[in-house]
């Protein structure tokens, strides 16, 4: 995903410099960069006030028998990059697991210790059922009752992914668009974490988290619509920033878009795969599609995001909708449930999900994620 804001374009520039002058100091001590890639040359000695423990020290600079620095926690991308996440950038610590030998060298086999699912519950007029209790509720693994450890209902700040559509097509829609994502950002807990991403031919990062409105509207007033719609790689790649940067437990994923994906590299069951994890996002889609026969497989793609997430695919007559819509989204968000429960049968690979609530007299819906994958495995090199 790209970054294209006035933040990143200070950064590059200062790296940029900052390069140039680390380029100019290693040449001056050594012997040039061919012999550097060869190991023939000797680190720089070291000041008598430097550590030499340093983690911020490049290898070059490190004596030769210091043992290396402590490797900080990898996520892997859905593209199967491996990305290193900041210690204070980590999530609660949910997994244990055990090294197991194979093949390739030795393997982590990581467990899942609690699962935390975000709940919607409803009654059969549609209307929020927020008076439950723990008991009130049995969920379902692999087809087998759970116990739940916790089942808390309270407004907590969330970390939020907005996707918009970015094409051609896009472009008389983007006014009333802005207006009902800034509604909706004001309408949620004031302690939220947003990002905005932009994508038509790729996914553009044009406001990374903040909670800042003016910043947003700005991000969201950024027009180039042109090109084509690749949402599956927005989605991924959204789904990868929630997983590395975000601040809150809590995620979820808005996406508006007005057609069918015809630019991604990956797929459909990709971009599903890459938010199903224990801790992956809630997916709510808004699909201004027009003509429904012209557009069946866009909405059947928004469907089964929102779907396999504990999400809700919206599809409006109108761009007036889209506002009411949005407010919608901000109340759902702040009106659910999470259980969490430890699974009996912890193993590694995809759980199928049940919730079932029960209340006197009422017929309950209850809305969750599908399922997750529970494990995942680093050969160590």
């Amino acid at each position: 995903m790209h970054l294209r804001n006035k933040t990143a374009l200070r950064v590059v520039t200062f790296l940029l410099l900052v390069g140039s002058v680390f380029a100019w100091a290693q040449t001056q001590p050594r012997q040039g960069t061919a012999a550097a890639a060869s190991g023939s040359v000797q680190p720089t000695p070291l000041p008598s006030d430097v550590d030499p423990s340093d983690p911020a020290l490049p290898v070059w600079m490190k004596p030769a028998n210091l043992p290396p620095a402590p490797k900080t926690s990898t996520n892997t991308t859905p593209s199967g990059t491996t990305g290193n996440v900041p210690p204070n950038q980590q999530q609660p610590q949910q997994q244990t697991g055990q090294v197991t030998k194979g093949k390739e060298g030795f393997v982590f086999v990581a467990r899942v210790q609690n699962v935390t699912l975000p709940v919607t519950v409803m009654d059969d007029r549609h209307h929020l059922v927020t008076n439950l209790q723990k008991n009130d509720f049995v969920v379902y693994e692999d087809g087998q009752p759970q116990q739940i450890l916790e089942c808390r209902r309270e407004d907590i700040p969330v970390s939020i992914g907005i996707l918009v559509d970015n094409s051609g097509s896009m472009r008389e829609k983007r006014t009333a668009i802005t207006k009902a994502v800034v509604n909706l950002v004001r309408a949620s807990n004031p302690s939220d974490e947003v990002f905005v991403v932009n994508f038509n031919d790729e996914p553009y990062m044009d406001q990374d988290f903040t909670s800042n409105v003016s910043l947003m509207r700005e991000a969201l007033d950024r027009l180039d619509s042109r090109g084509g719609t690749a949402l599956y790689d927005a989605v991924i790649a959204s789904a990868d920033h929630l997983a590395k940067a975000a601040k809150r437990e809590k995620k979820v994923l808005l996406v508006v878009t007005d057609g069918e994906d015809n630019e991604s590299r990956e797929s459909l069951e990709q971009a599903i795969r890459s938010v199903q994890d224990e801790n992956g996002p809630t997916i709510y889609t808004i699909g201004i599609l027009g003509s429904e026969g012209k557009q069946r497989r866009a909405k059947r793609a928004l469907e089964a995001l929102s779907l396999q997430t504990g999400g809700v695919a919206f599809f409006p007559k109108n761009l007036e909708e889209v506002d009411e819509i949005s407010q919608q989204v901000a109340h759902d968000i702040r009106n659910q449930y999470n259980l969490v429960y430890k699974p009996s049968s912890p193993k590694e690979g995809y759980h199928s999900l049940k919730v079932v609530a029960k209340a006197s007299g009422r017929d309950l819906q209850v809305r969750t994620k599908s399922g997750y994958f529970s494990g995942q495995q680093q050969a160590a090199k």
